[in-house]
């Protein structure tokens, strides 16, 4: 008998899309009802994609990514008050800090300098860049950029480490979210720019689609029918 798993995350990724792009055209268009129920509803629907596996597909590490992107929810939810912004970091701060665990705990702690001289490089840089207009964010920024810049550096390395398409996607995911945070901080604290909202959302929706599908197949692979 055909397994309909692979139907399901066909069917779900494709609502991922069409959540994630009316999410963004209802953002651009200043429709604010509609999009602040379509962007945790995109983030949902990512989560399903875990959430939803059969039971004895349970793991540490399913857990971990279950977890981690319902604080992305949190994050989402928060981030659409500006009065909750710097509760809104704290939850993506938590979701980073899970990610990290859930992919130490995959394949074990990979140290691979080279990557984490770069990545912290540019967060470091990134940090003094931002610093004239940082004001009271300037600690919670501070820790939220050596955090990130882990999380990327230890996602990036399971990929170094196996070279699996699994592994490759969550490498892009973690750089995609890097990015996308990197451009929320432009837009905060430095200066806004045209379409900054079409960037941060596509790239951060696709950081996470990318992230639940590969820990999706390495469950999946890992605990075979």
């Amino acid at each position: 008998m055909v397994s309909k798993a692979p139907r399901a995350a066909r069917t779900i990724n494709l609502l991922i899309v069409l959540s994630a792009i009316l999410g963004v055209l209802m953002e651009v268009l200043g429709n604010r009802t509609v999009y602040m129920i379509l962007k945790p509803l995109t983030t949902i629907l990512v989560t399903s994609l875990l959430f939803f596996l059969p039971k004895q597909k349970s793991s540490k590490f399913k857990k971990l990514m279950i977890s981690a992107l319902l604080f992305c929810l949190l994050g989402d939810i928060l981030l659409l008050f500006s009065a909750y912004f710097v509760f809104g970091l704290a939850a993506f701060l938590v979701a980073h800090i899970l990610f990290t665990i859930g992919f130490i705990n995959l394949k074990g702690f990979h140290p691979h300098w080279i990557s984490f001289l770069i990545l912290y490089a540019i967060g470091i840089s990134l940090f003094f860049w931002l610093k004239p207009g940082l004001g009271d964010f300037m600690i919670p920024v501070g820790g939220y950029v050596v955090v990130i810049c882990f999380m990327a550096w230890q996602g990036i390395g399971l990929f170094l480490k196996e070279k699996r398409k699994e592994f490759l996607w969550i490498a892009i995911a973690v750089l995609l979210f890097m990015f996308s945070d990197t451009m929320i901080a432009i837009s905060k604290f430095k200066t806004d720019f045209d379409y900054s909202s079409i960037v941060i959302l596509s790239t951060y929706w696709l950081s996470i689609g990318l992230i639940a599908n590969a820990a999706r197949k390495i469950i999946l692979a890992s605990n075979p029918e």
